[in-house]
């Protein structure tokens, strides 16, 4: 029974990455604010542009145990929450995975984000949802990192095959 639920979770991550695009080609990245007049990293609180949604990380919270309570999900280190609104800036609409989006720590080791914990989690909204053009969602993306783990930056992308725009974990503006 567990398989299925975890097969069936694969064919939709794969059906909604694809779902709604029209063209074969993945839209050319647009790295929009990558970095500042002043040749900084953009910051917590700063939208961010990539492809079709504008990102703005709002809020952390590290050293998270357990998402969802007694039947959701405990962490193999800790997880570490990343609290951001999306906007599709586009003019259709847009699929929203939070499986998409990467964060790299101080080592330069990179995470993929937990989806699975993500969905125990009440109003996530990072799995496979759809933005209306000018749309906003407020979402949570949920990555499982090692207890010590000092995440300083997060590579935030509209799609898959995005170009990606960073944002520096480490400053709030």
């Amino acid at each position: 029974m567990l398989l299925a639920v975890a097969a069936g979770l694969v064919v939709l991550w794969v059906l909604g990455s694809l779902g709604g695009k029209e063209s074969v080609a993945p839209p050319p990245a647009t790295k929009a604010k990558a970095v500042t007049d002043s040749g900084r990293l953009p910051g917590v609180g700063e939208a961010v542009r990539d492809g079709k949604f504008e990102f703005t990380v709002t809020r952390l919270q590290a050293g998270v145990g357990n998402v969802g309570g007694e039947y959701g999900q405990d962490a193999q280190g800790q997880f570490f929450l990343v609290h951001m609104s999306v906007k599709n800036i586009g003019d259709r609409a847009q699929t929203f995975d939070g499986a998409d989006q990467k964060l790299f720590d101080r080592n330069g080791s990179k995470y993929s984000a937990d989806t699975a914990a993500g969905l125990h989690l009440d109003g996530s909204e990072s799995f496979l949802e759809q933005i209306n053009p000018g749309n906003v969602v407020d979402g949570v993306v949920v990555f499982d990192i090692p207890k010590g783990a000092d995440p300083v930056r997060i590579e935030l992308h509209d799609s898959l095959f995005s170009g990606g725009t960073t944002v520096d974990l480490t400053t709030r503006r």
